[in-house]
């Protein structure tokens, strides 16, 4: 099997678990923290339109936790996803809303729309899972709309295949979380799976963010990074557990001329 299809199978084994993480965001405070930081972004860059003026897609949806607070704020939301398991699971999460949010079955390195489709372009957790991330972001960089926007959040989630220092950092979030009684998020059904993956997709070994600013500067994007993203939006527990691989945020802009 190539790594999408490996992808594909895998996440269909972890829908149901991973949707109980995006339920527990929804019940929490991630979900107003995650709301303000998308509601401050896309705002900043289209502080003249109204949310229900601007078409938005998420790539990589998953469960559908950040279709569904675009869509409470007001934004035309398109979500799509490899995985139709998680597209099930987003539907069941949105709830009353699903039906107001266009979901597809689709692959982030090969987008069916038309040129130009869209202000805005989110995704979080996705491009480290990747086999062609430089697709993804020429496919993203294309359906941009004309001063469109495009809001990446990941991190370097399996740099400590790689490095060891990075090793000793990862190890290190292990004990802290077990000494502080914390769950481990990094201790879960078949992750040896997908560290089998992760050593063969190509970002796990990249230096991140500075790939991604080279990359989307390259397609004629203005890009910067926030590497203080995970302060804003994280759980204490999320700390806890990810304080060696922070999250990060790639903001892009597609110029008007």
């Amino acid at each position: 099997m190539g790594i999408l299809s490996e992808n594909k199978s895998y996440w269909t084994g972890r829908a149901a678990s991973y949707s109980e993480v995006n339920q527990l965001e929804l019940a929490t405070e991630q979900r107003r923290k995650w709301s303000d930081c998308l509601h401050a972004e896309i705002a900043r860059q289209f502080p003249d339109s109204v949310p229900g003026s601007l078409r938005v897609l998420e790539v990589g949806t998953g469960p559908g936790f950040f279709a569904i607070l675009l869509r409470e704020l007001g934004y035309d939301v398109t979500a799509i996803d490899l995985t139709p398991a998680m597209l099930t699971e987003a539907k069941k999460n949105a709830g009353k809303l699903a039906g107001k949010i266009c979901w597809i079955e689709m692959n982030a390195e090969a987008l069916d729309f038309a040129d130009a489709s869209f202000d805005v372009v989110v995704s979080r957790n996705l491009t480290w899972n990747l086999p062609h991330p430089d697709k993804a972001y020429a496919e993203w960089a294309r359906v941009l709309k004309l001063g469109g926007l495009l809001l990446n959040f990941d991190a370097n989630w399996y740099a400590y295949l790689f490095d060891d220092e990075a090793q000793a950092a990862y190890d290190r979030d292990r004990a802290n979380s077990a000494e502080r009684g914390v769950r481990d998020q990094n201790v879960g059904e078949n992750f040896d799976v997908m560290e089998d993956i992760a050593r063969r997709v190509p970002l796990s070994s990249i230096r991140r963010p500075d790939w991604d600013l080279v990359q989307l500067r390259g397609l004629g994007l203005q890009a910067e990074a926030d590497e203080q993203t995970w302060q804003r939006v994280w759980s204490e527990e999320e700390k806890l557990n990810f304080s060696s691989t922070p999250l990060f945020l790639v903001r892009a802009k597609k110029p008007e001329d």
